[in-house]
C-alpha cells in the first residue's frame, strides 16, 4: 500500500493509497489546497472544518454542472462504480479461495 504526504491549507497530512495512485492523489490534494487557499484569502479565518466543507461544496457544484452538461457522463460514472465494486468483490473472492 502506498503512502504520501500532502499539505492542504498549511496543514500536513499523511495519506494511504493503492500502489501506483500516489501521483494522482498528490495532484488531487494540490487542487484541494488551491481551492482552500483561494477561499481562505477571500473569506479570512472561518475555521478549518468550515473551510473544508466549503471546498467540498465547490467541487460538488462543479461536478453537478458537468453532469448537467453531459447526462451520459453521469451514467458512465455510475457504470464505472458498479464495475469497480464488482472487481473488488471478485478480488475478495479470489483471495478467500487462495487462502482456503
Amino acid at each position: 500500500m502506498g503512502q504520501i504526504s500532502v499539505s492542504v491549507n498549511h496543514q500536513n497530512y499523511t495519506l494511504a493509497c493503492r500502489d501506483g495512485d500516489e501521483e494522482r492523489l498528490q495532484g488531487l490534494a494540490e487542487r484541494v489546497d488551491e481551492k482552500a487557499r483561494d477561499l481562505s484569502k477571500k473569506l479570512g479565518q472561518v475555521g478549518e472544518a468550515r473551510l473544508m466543507l466549503m471546498v467540498a461544496l465547490l467541487f460538488a457544484d462543479e461536478l453537478r454542472d458537468l453532469r448537467e452538461q453531459d447526462p451520459v457522463l453521469e451514467r458512465e460514472q455510475m457504470a464505472a462504480k458498479v464495475i469497480d465494486d464488482a472487481a473488488l468483490s471478485i478480488e475478495g473472492i479470489v483471495e478467500r479461495l487462495r487462502s482456503a
